[in-house]
């Protein structure tokens, strides 16, 4: 039976493939114009979810790992899978902890985003944290990490000039620059973000 999706008709829908994670949908689909076409859509399991980790010296800690899609490393703030029923703050916690090692006395709500709706449903859930404290690191079995612990600035810097190019990774760190400027963050991890913008070309703390 055909429903109505905003100005398109969804006439049928297939699955093309699945696994635990990802579904790619088939649609048959009237277009807005009143023609016929096709959309494709790929459906995960899992919703997005990340930490911008804050120490008291100013200083961060990235991830790195080879990403297969781009076949290609890539440096990032920790992020990971939440299941469905799973609180996004406990799972972004939770990577946290097993991809650095770090448990955080303090979590703040940064922002949600649509990662790239055009052609997915992926939703991301992203976080602030500070109060960290150290502890041993437990990737997954499929995860090969490095460790990368830099001044919030040297990040800022690397986003900058295109160097980390991880979306989640550029809307914590912008995102939290942002609510800065604006006071929008408690006083301490504000004060951090804002230290870490002097003397960057172009910026106004």
């Amino acid at each position: 039976m055909s429903r109505q999706n905003g100005p398109w008709q969804i006439n049928d829908v297939t699955t093309g493939y699945e696994n635990p994670w990802i579904r790619v949908e088939h649609n048959e689909v009237t277009r807005p114009d009143g023609s016929d076409g096709i959309y494709g859509i790929v459906r995960f399991a899992n919703l997005a979810t990340g930490v911008l980790p804050l120490f008291e010296d100013g200083t961060t800690m990235l991830v790195g790992q080879h990403r297969f899609a781009f076949d290609a490393y890539s440096w990032e703030l920790p992020e990971g899978g939440c299941p469905k029923g799973e609180a996004p703050e406990t799972a972004a916690l939770r990577e946290l902890r097993e991809e650095t090692g770090l448990t955080a006395e303090h979590i703040l709500p940064l922002g949600e985003a649509q990662l790239s709706n055009s052609v997915t449903d992926e939703y991301a859930y992203y976080y602030l944290a500070w109060g960290l404290e150290a502890g041993e690191a437990a990737p997954d079995a499929d995860e090969i990490l490095e460790q990368r612990r830099i001044p919030l600035s040297v990040l800022i810097a690397e986003i900058l000039a295109g160097e980390v190019t991880d979306a989640l990774t550029i809307l914590m760190v912008e995102r939290a620059v942002l609510k800065a400027q604006l006071a929008l963050l408690p006083e301490r991890p504000r004060d951090l973000i804002l230290s870490a913008l002097k003397g960057l070309p172009g910026v106004s703390t």
